[in-house]
């Protein structure tokens, strides 16, 4: 595909900026003395606004017809919202900027997504080969900086979140507009398609697996730190688990022959049920840390390209930004809040073993519930 590199080149720094904010971000406001529920709160708010944005953006880009203007615009305001950090430490100060950088920066990979798989047409089965260049950039971002972060103040962390919002900002130029195809849903609203049984299913199972994730992209890192581990051996575990999904995104076209996407997702579901389990419980123990990175493949890489399949496969002509937006919307931001909120309240109120513990139960649920609801017309 001749755009591949262009695309590829978005998700790089797309991830690299997720792989610098995920597992640094927290130690940054705690190194400002906040307390775990100040930082649970202000770590939230990049999925807040995943609640709120990408519908918002998601409806605009289908109206006009113009996905990849609207993702150079919010690019664009989302590095100049960034620069507020440099100006301003207190809770107030940051709660704002995080707010209004959120914003804009969540409208992008719902477009992104959209406009890839359209490119790939029916060739879906090669988004991983695109998508895998953000897990890329993730490692490199999330290794790096924690190999950097041993020796440098962790302000330094500014300057490289800063470098890789520019990175996408640049390549926001070069991604390349899709035509949309005509579908025989089109003049039905969308809202038609988000009432169907399997549908909501769906959405509610991703909402309870990003809900389940709340403790790990909150306070993993800082949990790892408080038993002994340096951040540069933090670093490489978050590699781990990306590394691990880059071999499932390769793997993909294969996977997706042998196993069907429902099955991939529920198998997703229960091995996010151990690793959670796995982190909150065995600590102690490198092995058993390293064993629940691994599982990463399975609770991110494996459910994620199963899930925008399976969007794709829902949401089809003039729907698919308003499907992708939706998805993430309700998952990622409403899923991804919650996540975050129980998090900063149960870290200091029952301990880090049992706030894993209650992610392993919502993971749990989304198997009971998409186990139940969920029937694809492949099977």
């Amino acid at each position: 595909m001749h755009h591949y590199w262009r695309l590829s080149g978005f998700y790089f720094f797309y991830f690299a900026f997720v792989g610098a904010m995920s597992p640094y971000w927290g130690l940054y406001l705690k190194s400002l003395d906040f307390s775990a529920l100040q930082i649970g709160v202000l770590m939230s708010l990049l999925q807040v606004m995943r609640i709120f944005a990408p519908n918002l953006w998601g409806w605009l880009a289908d109206h006009l017809g113009r996905r990849v203007l609207i993702v150079q615009v919010a690019a664009a305001t989302s590095f100049l919202s960034y620069l507020g950090v440099f100006f301003g430490t207190g809770f107030a100060w940051l709660f704002a900027v995080m707010a209004l950088l959120s914003f804009f920066w969540s409208a992008s990979l719902p477009l992104v997504e959209a406009t890839t798989l359209s490119h790939l047409g029916e060739h879906t089965g090669k988004y991983g080969r695109i998508r895998l260049w953000g897990s890329v950039g993730f490692i490199v971002a999330v290794v790096g900086l924690g190999y950097l972060l041993d020796f440098l103040p962790i302000r330094s962390l500014l300057w490289a979140i800063l470098g890789f919002m520019a990175g996408i900002v640049l390549f926001s130029r070069y991604i390349p507009e899709a035509r949309v195809e005509s579908h025989h849903t089109d003049h039905l609203p969308v809202w038609s398609v988000v009432r169907r049984p399997e549908v909501l299913a769906f959405i509610g199972g991703g909402f309870l697996m990003a809900a389940a994730h709340g403790p790990y992209y909150t306070f993993y890192s800082i949990y790892l730190v408080d038993h002994g581990y340096s951040k540069g051996t933090v670093g490489w575990l978050w590699a781990v688990g990306v590394i691990c999904e880059i071999g499932v995104f390769l793997w993909m076209p294969r996977l997706f022959k042998v196993l069907s996407l429902r099955r991939v997702l529920l198998a997703s579901f229960f091995l996010a049920v151990v690793r959670f389990l796995t982190i909150g419980w065995g600590v102690e123990w490198f092995a058993l840390v390293l064993a629940a990175q691994v599982l990463h493949a399975a609770t991110f890489g494996a459910y994620h390209a199963a899930a925008v399949a399976v969007v794709h496969r829902m949401f089809r002509g003039r729907h698919q930004s308003k499907g992708q937006a939706i998805y993430n919307s309700i998952s990622f931001g409403a899923g991804g809040t919650l996540g975050g909120l129980y998090s900063g309240y149960t870290w200091d109120a029952v301990g880090p073993a049992w706030t894993f513990t209650l992610a392993a139960t919502c993971a749990l649920a989304a198997f009971l519930l998409v186990g139940a609801k969920l029937r694809l017309a492949e099977e």
